[in-house]
């Protein structure tokens, strides 16, 4: 275990009858980092997620947070905010209850930080929940995560129903305040562009398994598209790691990471069309691939991004 981890994760395995959710993942979140959890729907997120918070054992391995297990350990999860998706309160609860609640919840709250958000986000303290909106119910989780200023902070889609501008405000915030109090925040979500400028580092799982762990920097800049002939672009692909292709005649579009820095060169040189690929196209492409095989260079249907993300 590293000093500068927050999380590890060892060898986990988790199973649930005949179904396996997470198998032999092993990972780590830094201490004042903000991860990006990845993957399609039932890769396995949301149950890893619930290990490191506490809310599940390890079938096999271990989950160690701040040093300790978090099962059933309040002195670690005292440190720990987890916002999920589809939050329930109790029936009663109004919004600012819920405030009050996470007040007496988390050592580290800031009333202050709470109300100015609750003003941003324009939400009526005194309605209760089970009254507002699917987004203004997710504007309450937001603001609990935020400011409880968990030295853990974990989102799992944590913005369903808010539109564009309410996004945007919670980035925004969680930036800010990122920077005003570094602590270890994961992001599990589908909109991957949308919070690609925050993200340090990506985790992407397929399938329970890791499939990617690596700094977002690195990741910004490891693949390529090209297009072309097909035989230039799967000479080209031969020389590095095709991940996906379409085909239409003879003309292939492939996504691409290299592995050397004048690879884009060479292939301008050759003749093929060079584009950038962002983040959300790379893990769309790594999604699609089968394990343990190559992308073929064979027609294929464009990827859906919002279902595999």
């Amino acid at each position: 275990m590293t000093a500068t981890a927050a999380v590890t994760v060892d060898d986990v395995t988790m199973r649930f009858r005949e179904h396996t959710a997470l198998d032999g993942v092993s990972t780590t979140f830094a201490r004042d980092s903000i991860t990006g959890l990845l993957g399609r729907n039932g890769a396995g997120k949301t149950t890893l997620m619930q290990l490191v918070t506490g809310h599940r054992v390890p079938t096999t391995g271990s989950v160690h947070v701040f040093g300790a297990s978090p099962y059933e350990n309040d002195s670690v999860l005292q440190d720990v905010c987890f916002v999920r998706e589809g939050q329930r309160y109790p029936d009663h609860f109004r919004v600012q209850d819920a405030l009050s609640a996470a007040a007496m919840l988390f050592p580290n709250w800031d009333a202050d930080l709470a109300r100015s958000l609750l003003r941003d986000f324009d939400l009526p303290a005194k309605r209760t929940i089970k009254k507002l909106s699917r987004g203004m119910t997710s504007a309450v989780g937001i603001i609990i995560g935020l400011a409880s200023r968990a030295p853990l902070t974990l989102f799992d889609e944590p913005y369903l129903g808010l539109d564009a501008v309410a996004r945007q405000l919670f980035y925004d915030r969680l930036i800010a305040d990122y920077a005003e109090q570094p602590r270890t925040v994961v992001l599990s979500t589908h909109l991957i562009e949308e919070i690609a400028p925050l993200l340090e580092r990506v985790l992407l799982i397929d399938r329970g398994r890791v499939l990617l762990d690596d700094d977002a920097e690195s990741l910004r800049h490891s693949a390529v598209t090209v297009s072309g002939p097909a035989e230039h672009v799967q000479a080209f692909a031969r020389r590095h790691d095709l991940l996906h292709a379409e085909s239409l005649g003879g003309h292939t579009r492939a996504v691409v990471r290299v592995t050397d820095g004048d690879a884009r060169q060479a292939a301008a040189d050759t003749g093929l069309t060079v584009e950038p690929t962002n983040l959300q196209q790379l893990i769309v492409a790594m999604s699609l691939q089968t394990p343990g095989e190559r992308a073929p260079l064979q027609p294929a249907p464009p990827a859906d991004l919002e279902e595999v993300s």
